[in-house]
């Protein structure tokens, strides 16, 4: 990747180059939780799923879950990452109400993944590569909740202890737009995987937001070093919960933190809060070293082996992920990289648009669910899941627009009333039931334009001398036909009649 920056801000004094690296903790697709039998489900009452280990019990031990091990080598792997062979688990100490035991049991100098790389789409069209640090297991923490009591906080355990993936990315990216642009394409690697549901609004996935900012051209400068001092102090952002939110995060951070450069300050290094209501973030804490927590190994845990014949399985079991796919609807659909790109970043769209194409044309069934479909959907707010119309259906709409049944602007009346339910959803029946079918009978055709003709002889002068007002014509065979009449029956037609070229 070059060094070069990519975007430079302004500032008052001189340019400045933004660093950003993002710290995901994506929550396991598990039933149960790291080290417990107990229920990882979403929604449950209040300490409902909580277990003696969960809640700090004396001489309660741990068990790790084979099944979280799991997941967490199949999202290395979806991230071109190394699996490490052996790895082990670390104690990290820290007090908070909402964690039982006083630490944090996690993975420090031994994670099970290590360095990666993915590819990351930018709207322009522009594909940037980021590194992935590591990826490690670790358990969650609890909930504190301060606004049931005027004067009380209360804890709720229920996520103490579920399994999650930190996957920590290098400082590879250099604006807001790569930010929020690197969280949606891990987002949809790991739904790919089935690893992690990234339900955002349940915290199943979340980012903390590591930004800073140097003078421009001092990225260059670490690039060749190494010297992370370079790139200036940074600021860590917690738990944002959006894609939008990241993008906010990172812009407000680098003009927060270029002003108070160039007041004459210093940035602290802190751990700060979002506000989503102001779009603003707030100090909560200084930011911690790694020797602030005193990290040591479990003694409750032995180190993790696993057999790289077990990670060849779980590799040979890994569904086509989104680069391929989308390299794939490039090579068999025709459709440009922008188009497969849209189609392959969220797997059940990719899914539809698949059964749709099935047999016909790509471009075709790209340019409805992109337009049509996703329009509709996004205007009603449904997720293309619970879409009232199936890809089987929309595919037979598709069918009648091939063979000359309807025309391209009758499809899309016929698309309205399947959406709305207001007809049958079978797009033949509606045609018949309304009787939409495309007049391609030329005779019939004809005895329409003699008649335009005949009612219009300045517009026929006319368009011997301005051939492009043929459109006129166009225009009024087709009221008159009630939008059923074939256009290039009519274009052919209209040409022959005015004698146009």
């Amino acid at each position: 990747m070059s060094a070069e920056p990519r975007k430079l801000l302004q500032g008052a004094t001189g340019d400045w180059e933004v660093v950003v690296g993002l710290e995901i903790h994506a929550q396991v697709s598990s039933q149960s939780k790291l080290f417990s039998g107990a229920s990882a489900e979403y929604g449950a009452g209040p300490n409902e799923n909580v277990s003696l280990v969960d809640a700090a019990m004396p001489g309660m031990l741990p068990v790790i879950n084979r099944y979280c091990v799991e997941q967490a080598v199949r999202t290395g792997l979806g991230l071109n990452a190394k699996i490490n062979l052996w790895s082990r688990f670390d104690r990290k100490n820290y007090f908070y109400p909402d964690l039982p035991q006083g630490y944090q049991i996690s993975q420090y100098k031994d994670p099970i993944v290590g360095e990666g790389e993915i590819e990351v789409e930018l709207d322009d069209g522009e594909t940037i590569k980021v590194g992935v640090e590591r990826l490690h297991l670790e358990q969650d923490a609890g909930k504190s909740i301060h606004d049931l009591a005027p004067k009380e906080s209360y804890v709720d355990l229920n996520r103490s202890g579920v399994a999650l993936m930190e996957i920590v990315s290098k400082p590879d990216m250099r604006s807001a737009e790569e930010g929020a642009a690197y969280f949606s394409k891990i987002r949809t690697i790991v739904r790919y995987l089935g690893t992690c549901d990234g339900n955002m609004e349940e915290g199943s996935m979340r980012a903390d937001v590591n930004v800073s900012v140097c003078p421009a051209g001092n990225y260059e400068k670490f690039r060749e070093s190494g010297d992370f001092s370079y790139l200036g102090t940074r600021t860590e952002t917690k738990n944002v919960n959006s894609i939008r939110y990241v993008r906010q995060v990172i812009d407000y951070e680098a003009r927060r933190q270029i002003e108070v450069i160039e007041g004459g300050g210093e940035i602290d290094q802190e751990t700060r809060l979002f506000d989503v209501k102001a779009g603003t973030t707030r100090t909560m804490r200084s930011k911690e070293d790694a020797h602030d927590y005193r990290y040591f190994p479990d003694p409750d845990l032995l180190p993790l082996e696993i057999d790289q014949a077990w990670v060849d399985e779980i590799r040979a079991s890994l569904p086509e992920l989104p680069d391929a796919k989308k390299r794939r609807f490039v090579s068999d659909y025709g459709l440009s990289a922008y188009d497969a790109a849209v189609l392959a970043a969220d797997k059940p769209s990719a899914a539809y648009f698949e059964e749709v194409a099935k047999g016909r044309d790509g471009k075709m069934a790209a340019n409805w669910v992109m337009g049509e479909l996703f329009g509709a959907l996004n205007k009603e707010g449904v997720d293309i899941a619970a879409s009232p119309i199936s890809a089987e259906r929309l595919g037979k709409l598709l069918d009648l627009i091939k063979d000359k049944t309807i025309s391209g602007k009758i499809a899309k009346d016929v698309f309205a009333l399947m959406f709305s339910g207001e007809e049958t959803s079978d797009p033949a029946d509606i045609v018949e039931k309304r009787g939409l079918k495309q007049v391609t009978d030329t005779g019939a055709i004809e005895a329409v334009i003699d008649e335009i003709m005949a009612a219009n002889p300045k517009q026929v002068e006319q368009v011997k001398e301005k051939p492009k007002t043929m459109g006129w014509f166009v225009g009024q065979v087709m009221q008159k036909t009630g939008g059923k009449a074939n256009p290039q029956a009519v274009n052919e037609l209209l040409r022959k009649k005015l004698g146009v070229e």
